[in-house]
């Protein structure tokens, strides 16, 4: 028997188990069974490669260590909540929330999502209006600054922050920066050297065991949080880098949608932070009252903080979604740069469709992923088909994540609406429940509308035979975006 063989009988093997452990063990969306049952099977041996890089499944194993949740007195409050739900005896600050509890019920049982009621929501669509409220209150920070961002970029905004953060760790003020590793790939280590020369913490997450190759391209930290003094937290799309700013000649002008919250729901995003930074880093963070005060009411939004990710055998913020698009009674507005919807939201969107409920989408006119790009189109055609308004957002590139339902209610977060983010990424989304706030959200999404063009399903059934093919293939690997 030759090497050859002896090989080729090793990956028929190995091929064989790693069938078996996606069919009987990972127990994953079926859609995402059969792709990499395909991938394994017509390419035996770079498939089995892949299968390590993209296939791994999380949920079963110890991520985060939520005992320190237990002694921030997260659970406690939590289940609270929840008692005072099932017994109709729950405070709700706004009458108008009531019609809501059940959504509100689900993410605190799934989520630990405690419902704070006293926020005051500040909307940031524009980078340079974003970064410049963040830079002015990290200025003003007298306790400490904690940061964690998908990407991170060695660019000017990059350096500019980073600088900043400096000198206020020189000052005394403790500063917490956590990255995504994947995400922040090319962030060179020595870029942090001021900043921790000065006392500040600098931690990866999951990060690569050999230098420039991370074989962990699933599992992403993809929340974008800043906490500032426990008062005062950042959500939203926005990352650091040039192109956030519009200086990329590639996507123009940056379209994105980021929170300003200041109330008792920054706790519960200080929370997420202390989570996900003692995952990542060997200084963990003990509770303190001075991470959590005492915050004092300041406004009159209703906010639930929703995270999810692989380690959950719950897709909290797609559950979210999809309870919130059952709840539609008029319009349901959405904005996402990648549109790959698992059947459960898409029929819910087809439900709400034929239904009477006006149901709008708006993507960007560019691809800053292509196979993403092109399965988007895909399950367009399907909402187009079923009655959706879809608009192609012109004016530069539209990254925002978010969603109106009625005027009432909506979320904007990190979570765009795809597999990847539903399942592959950890997320994190700010739910609101608030007439006054979705209204304004709602004129922000129409006067993106005049920046857009509507596509028409007679535009879209005349679209080219290469496009068509290229939203088959793409729409074959959807599972595994």
């Amino acid at each position: 028997m030759t090497i050859f063989t002896i090989l080729l009988v090793v990956f028929f093997i190995l091929n064989f188990f790693l069938s078996s452990v996606v069919i009987f063990l990972e127990r994953r969306n079926i859609g995402a069974t059969w792709a990499w049952l395909l991938v394994l099977l017509f390419i035996p041996v770079a498939g089995f490669i892949i299968y390590l890089i993209f296939g791994q499944n999380l949920s079963r194993r110890r991520i985060f260590y939520w005992k320190d949740q237990e002694k921030i007195g997260i659970k406690e409050i939590s289940q609270r909540q929840i008692d005072l739900l099932r017994n109709n005896a729950f405070p709700f600050h706004d009458e108008r929330t009531v019609q809501y509890k059940e959504l509100v019920y689900m993410l605190l049982v799934n989520d630990d999502a405690i419902l704070s009621h006293d926020n005051d929501v500040e909307i940031f669509i524009d980078g340079n209006d974003k970064f410049q409220a963040l830079f002015e209150d990290i200025k003003q920070a007298k306790n400490h600054i904690h940061l964690v961002y998908y990407i991170f970029r060695n660019d000017l905004l990059g350096k500019k922050l980073v600088e900043l953060l400096t000198e206020k760790a020189k000052e005394g003020v403790k500063v917490r920066l956590l990255f995504d590793d994947m995400g922040s790939r090319k962030l060179p280590r020595k870029f942090f050297k001021g900043l921790t020369d000065a006392g500040g913490e600098v931690a990866a997450f999951f990060p690569a065991k050999i230098p420039l190759l991370n074989l962990r391209v699933n599992f992403r930290n993809h929340r974008k949080l800043a906490i500032i003094d426990g008062k005062i937290g950042y959500i939203g799309g926005f990352n650091i880098g040039d192109e956030y700013l519009g200086l990329d000649k590639k996507f123009g002008y940056w379209r994105d949608t980021h929170l300003k919250i200041t109330g008792k729901a920054v706790l519960a995003m200080q929370t997420r932070f202390v989570l996900d930074w003692n995952q990542a880093s060997s200084n963990d963070i003990r509770y303190k009252e001075k991470y959590f005060p005492e915050i004092q009411s300041v406004g009159y939004t209703d906010v639930q903080i929703v995270s999810s990710g692989p380690d959950s055998e719950w897709e909290q913020i797609k559950n979210g979604y999809i309870k919130m698009i059952n709840s539609a009674k008029k319009y349901i507005f959405m904005q996402t740069p990648y549109f790959i919807p698992d059947d459960s939201l898409l029929n819910a969107l087809k439900i709400a469709i034929l239904s009477g409920v006006d149901v709008r989408l708006m993507i960007p006119n560019k691809p800053d992923h292509m196979f993403v790009y092109w399965a988007t189109y895909s399950y367009v055609g399907e909402l187009l088909k079923t009655g959706a308004k879809v608009y192609i957002y012109e004016n530069g590139f539209i990254h925002a994540k978010m969603l109106i339902v009625d005027g009432k209610i909506a979320t904007v977060g990190t979570a765009n609406i795809d597999n990847r983010s539903f399942r592959l990424n950890f997320e994190v989304n700010a739910f609101l429940y608030s007439h006054h706030l979705s209204k304004k959200l709602e004129t922000i999404y129409k006067d993106d509308m005049k920046k857009s063009r509507e596509l028409t399903l007679e535009a879209y059934l005349h679209r080219p035979r290469r496009i068509r093919f290229k939203e088959s293939i793409s729409r074959l690997l959807s599972p595994i975006l």
